[in-house]
């Protein structure tokens, strides 16, 4: 059922922003679709990378080289953690668990691209938001969460190559770190600001 709902989710997202993409065909404007695979770093609650992700562009170049935008991005990790003692006070629990880290990071964003008239189009970019995240855990038939909000901040670099020459669609990949504040524990693991590296495939429009 919960990955019913993360698969409608996912649609969902897709078809309010179809009629965007076509408003992409103005040249001064940009469109990105990607998966999205995210490597969570320095937390103890969970490290494992994943592609159960995806990232949403939309802005405008308001010169040839300078872009601004917004952006929306989602990525689920997990870990599972083998049976354990958790002490409490004067309580004791004996479980194991899977842990599941959402994040949804969200906010407006700025590229410099190098080479706006060519085939092959590499930019910078920066983005800056909120990051909603929801640590879980998962242990015999119930779970236990935490939902944070922190401040967002992730470096890019990126490239289009156009495939055709009218410049209507594009391959995009792209690298990214990104840093937040969010604080949260969940049972024994807990978060205190996230650090995540990873890559996005896509298209641009």
């Amino acid at each position: 059922m919960k990955t019913l709902n993360k698969l409608s989710f996912i649609l969902l997202v897709s078809l309010l922003l179809i009629p965007f993409s076509g408003k992409a065909q103005d040249k001064n404007m940009y469109f990105n679709g990607d998966w999205q695979f995210n490597i969570p770093t320095g937390n103890d609650f969970t490290n494992r990378g994943s592609g159960w992700g995806m990232n949403f562009d939309l802005g405008t170049y308001v010169t040839p080289n300078i872009g601004v935008g917004v952006f929306m991005a989602f990525s689920t990790n997990h870990k599972y953690i083998p049976a354990e003692t958790i002490l409490s006070g004067t309580s004791s629990l004996t479980v194991s668990q899977q842990r599941s880290l959402f994040q949804l990071p969200f906010g407006v964003e700025a590229r410099y691209r190098f080479m706006p008239d060519g085939m092959f189009d590499p930019y910078l970019g920066l983005r800056l938001g909120a990051n909603y995240a929801k640590l879980t855990s998962y242990f015999s038939a119930y779970e236990a969460h935490d939902k944070t909000w922190g401040f967002y901040l992730s470096p890019e670099i990126g490239t289009n190559v156009w495939v055709s020459p009218n410049k209507k669609v594009a391959a995009h990949v792209a690298l990214y770190y990104s840093f937040a504040t969010n604080k949260g524990s969940v049972l024994n693991g807990s978060i205190h600001n996230l650090n995540n590296i990873g890559f996005r495939l896509g298209l641009a429009f």
